[in-house]
């Protein structure tokens, strides 16, 4: 065991201490000084229960758990797995008798004499009586406090009006002076201590209502605002700092006044009797603190509420208390006066707002039934067949328009109408295709326009009515189509939705199952199973890329789909993958909008998905939507679906019934816009109205984020003050990739181009590389998107052929450069063997090991 004898020696020590004391509060007991035998009959009984308590608990403290142990097993007992309470109680117990010390022979020992024993009496007796005459002082003392605490705190309700009526005045005095002298400076919203104040003349001469209007003012000077991590950050300050200070001392100074003039005689006789002095103002302010932390933040608060006004004509008056008094109660009935009026004129204004927000928005988000169409359901799973049937019977009208979810598929039916003898355009935004004699269009949903007429509109994949940010699309083509025939394409969910939308009287639904079963495989996916007619669904371009390069180099023929792919790439991918040339496709979720491929097995790389805002579990529907485009009826009899991990969990999100969707997006409308311009003509306002504008019950506001970060670069310059509201929105309101810095840069250069009567700047296109021919041919969209909304059609032209031509280099570049991707170690860049099946080296795994296994050894 660790040091007894140490731990001893410091329990004999502190035992022998408390001997001493022992002693003392013994003998200072006694007038006459008793006998050293009267203290050792009276306290020898208890010498050694001080011994006892004194080592126990230094042992006790001070021996290590491990060494307890120890010492118990040397007593013989079973000390493993015991509660640490128990065995402290049983080391106690053990330890009490090891190496006592004899406490009483050692006060034998140390017997002081006579002589020495009555002097010890003496000085205990004396420090005794002169402790006992400060209690019985410091008793009165507190008394005296007490007596003049209870007065003042009875004095509060029937003298608080009258205290704060003499600090108003005070206070109106220095706020006169201030206004009359001090400047006014520049406010800035958020300001730095980086941004000078700019002065802007004296105070007095601008308009404050209320003190708390003035509180806001700044006064030149910088204060510490707190602390944080060990530093002070400072902040320049208002007039609420200084002014709550002031308030602080003169209801302390006006309160402590009043006591020393009205303290009643006895009291303060009393005072100074017990202290040997008159009672001084800074004995009471100290005393008093528990009255002004009451009386400070509310005098504080009333005087903040005062109106300027009122107590500009306070400051050349001398004060009164019944004047000043009568001054307040009159002051009190105008400002709740005025108060009341400015209540209902906020009302006033509310109500004007509310009318406002109504006419410029109005039932323009209510569903309105129209008449004479006939509304046609298609409601099923996917790959059932639903959009083939509706595009038959548009296909048979006089005049009809396909709405599609995405680009891609419009050029997939502008072609498929086109080789079927039927004459289509296209129209997508960033290109427009004219045929002959063409009466039908195919379009993305974005470019349907409520004016059009069409003997039959065809409007896929209807449950994206509940994405906030394209939604609205949806909901203005389904409720303002002007057409004999609606057909409308969506999956289960959406049901409910869309019959709330059109109405249940006037629609004939067709429901549609699957032909072809869908079939989860018991056993997790590795990479080495794939085979043909697989189709590997991830999440990200980085883990379309990836994967597919390291197929490639275990000897697949891979095609790839993913977001950002220009869609004459995708289609070329695709048809690769149609005719047999690629035997395996990797693909994001685009795969499960509609695109028609010979897919025998959808393999579900991972389970979660980033939307944008955090990493989240696949929702039922996304998982039936991408799961749904194994099977293709002539070629397979069953679709198989399989997981990497999780596979039970995941099999029930593809079998449970998805919930109905219970919103639809909605979004600013040409007519909002000209409503809007009735009232106000700036965006600025615009925006502020619509986030305050109450979305419907059903329904969900588009965030408008991504047009308020463009407007942001704009707002205040030549571009806003040159193009219509309406125009300017439409160029904010361009679908392109905002996060891409050089496109936003593009977008900017191109709006001053448009507003100076300019030639708009080229892109910039760069093709060293995959991800330059991508951006790229981003940048040329985005250029076509301002030439097709400009009405240059003719030099739209020739860049739609830059594109084609980019979008060639894109398709090379996913042939020639994706299998290099996984060819090199991501930690160190050591190149790897081609069917290396990690990306990265065995030194760098190992390293990474060794390192995680050091950090939990340390912990």
């Amino acid at each position: 065991m660790q040091n007894l004898e140490a731990i001893r020696e410091k329990a004999i020590e502190e035992t022998k201490v408390k001997i001493e004391e022992d002693i003392t509060h013994f003998l200072e007991a006694y007038e006459t000084c008793p006998s050293f035998g009267d203290y050792l009959s009276e306290r020898s009984m208890f010498f050694q229960q001080i011994w006892l308590n004194t080592w126990i608990n230094k042992v006790t403290n001070n021996v290590l758990r491990s060494h307890k142990k120890a010492f118990l097993r040397n007593k013989g007992y079973e000390v493993e797995g015991i509660d640490k309470k128990l065995m402290n109680k049983m080391f106690r117990n053990e330890i009490r008798n090891e190496h006592p010390f004899p406490v009483k022979e050692w006060v034998l020992e140390n017997a002081p004499d006579e002589q020495q024993w009555k002097t010890r009496h003496r000085q205990a007796r004396e420090r005794y009586v002169t402790e006992m005459a400060e209690k019985v002082t410091a008793s009165q003392r507190k008394g005296v406090q007490k007596e003049i605490l209870y007065f003042l705190e009875q004095k509060v309700g029937e003298q608080e009006l009258n205290w704060y009526i003499e600090l108003r005045y005070v206070f109106a005095k220095k706020l006169i002076s201030d206004m009359n002298t001090k400047p006014k400076y520049k406010q800035i919203e958020p300001c730095a201590l980086e941004d000078k104040l700019e002065e802007e003349g004296i105070l007095s001469s601008h308009v404050f209502k209320t003190v708390s209007d003035f509180l806001k003012e700044f006064t030149g000077s910088i204060h510490k605002k707190s602390e944080q991590w060990e530093r002070n950050l400072w902040e320049y300050e208002t007039y609420y700092y200084p002014y709550e200070r002031f308030i602080s001392y003169y209801t302390e100074h006006i309160i402590s006044s009043f006591a020393i003039e009205n303290l009643p005689a006895d009291i303060l006789v009393s005072y100074k009797d017990i202290f040997g002095e008159e009672l001084s103002q800074e004995r009471l302010i100290k005393w008093a603190q528990p009255i002004f932390l009451k009386e400070k933040p509310l005098f504080f608060k009333w005087i903040q509420e005062e109106y300027v006004i009122d107590l500009i004509q306070l400051a050349g008056m001398p004060f009164e208390a019944d004047a000043h008094l009568s001054l307040f109660k009159q002051a009190s009935a105008k400002r709740e006066e005025r108060k009341a009026e400015e209540r209902a004129a906020l009302k006033r204004e509310q109500e004007e707002e509310d009318r406002i927000l109504e006419d410029i928005f109005g039932q323009e988000y209510s569903p309105s039934y129209r008449g004479g169409i006939r509304y046609v359901l298609h409601i099923g799973e996917t790959n059932t067949g639903k959009t083939h049937k509706a595009l038959n019977r548009m296909k048979g009208a006089e005049s009809g328009i396909y709405l599609a979810p995405l680009r891609l598929l419009a050029l997939e039916v502008f072609d498929k109408l086109n080789s079927d003898g039927v004459p289509c355009n296209l129209k997508t935004g960033e290109e427009e295709k004219e045929v002959d004699y063409a009466r039908h269009v195919s379009c993305t949903v974005e470019m349907f326009h409520e004016k059009d007429e069409y003997e039959v509109v065809v409007i896929d994949e209807a449950q994206m009515l509940a994405d906030q940010d394209r939604g609205f699309s949806w909901y203005k083509a389904i409720t303002k189509a002007g057409a004999k025939e609606v057909h409308i394409i969506g999956s289960e969910n959406v049901r409910s939705l869309l019959l709330e939308l059109v109405g249940e009287d006037q629609v004939e639904i067709h429901n549609y199952e699957r032909e072809i079963p869908l079939q989860v495989e018991e056993k997790e996916f590795k990479l080495k199973h794939a085979r043909q007619g697989d189709a590997l669904v991830c999440f990200s371009r980085k883990k379309v890329l990836d994967t597919a390069s390291r197929l490639q180099n275990n000897g697949h023929k891979v095609s790839m789909i993913y977001g950002s792919m220009p869609p004459e790439t995708r289609k070329k991918q695709m048809m690769q993958f149609i005719k047999g040339k690629t035997k395996v496709i990797v693909a994001t979720d685009a795969i499960g909008m509609g695109l028609n491929l010979p897919i025998r097995r959808i393999v579900f790389l991972e389970n979660d998905k980033f939307d944008g805002t955090r990493r989240r579990l696949l929702t039922s529907q996304e998982v039936k939507q991408i799961a749904g485009r194994a099977g293709r009826k002539g070629i397979y009899d069953v679709g198989r679906v399989a997981f990497t991990k999780d596979i039970k969990k995941m099999a029930h999100l593809l079998k449970q019934e998805d919930p109905s969707l219970q919103t639809f997006a909605i979004a600013p409308t040409n007519n909002v816009f000209e409503r809007f311009q009735r009232y106000y003509h700036d965006l600025d306002t615009f925006f502020e109205l619509w986030d305050r504008f109450k979305s419907p019950y059903g329904t969900e506001k588009a965030s408008l984020a991504e047009e308020k970060v463009l407007y942001d670069l704009i707002r205040g310059t030549q571009i806003e003050a040159k193009l219509s509201l309406k125009d300017l929105y439409g160029f904010l309101h361009l679908p392109f990739s905002k996060k891409e810095n050089r496109l936003t840069q593009q977008w900017l250069d191109s709006m001053y181009a448009i507003v100076n009567n300019e030639e708009l700047p080229e892109p910039d296109i760069k093709n060293k590389n995959l991800e330059q021919k991508e951006i790229s041919y981003k940048a040329v969209g985005l250029h076509l998107l301002l030439l097709y909304r400009l009405g240059r059609q003719t030099e739209a032209y020739y860049w739609e052929r830059t594109r084609e031509e980019i979008a060639d280099g894109v398709h090379e570049s996913l042939r020639t450069e994706v299998k290099e991707i996984s060819k090199k170690c991501k930690q160190c860049g050591k190149k790897l063997p081609p069917n290396f099946g990690f990306p990265i080296c065995d030194r760098c795994h190992a390293m990474g090991r060794k390192r995680r296994d050091n950090r939990r050894r340390s912990k």
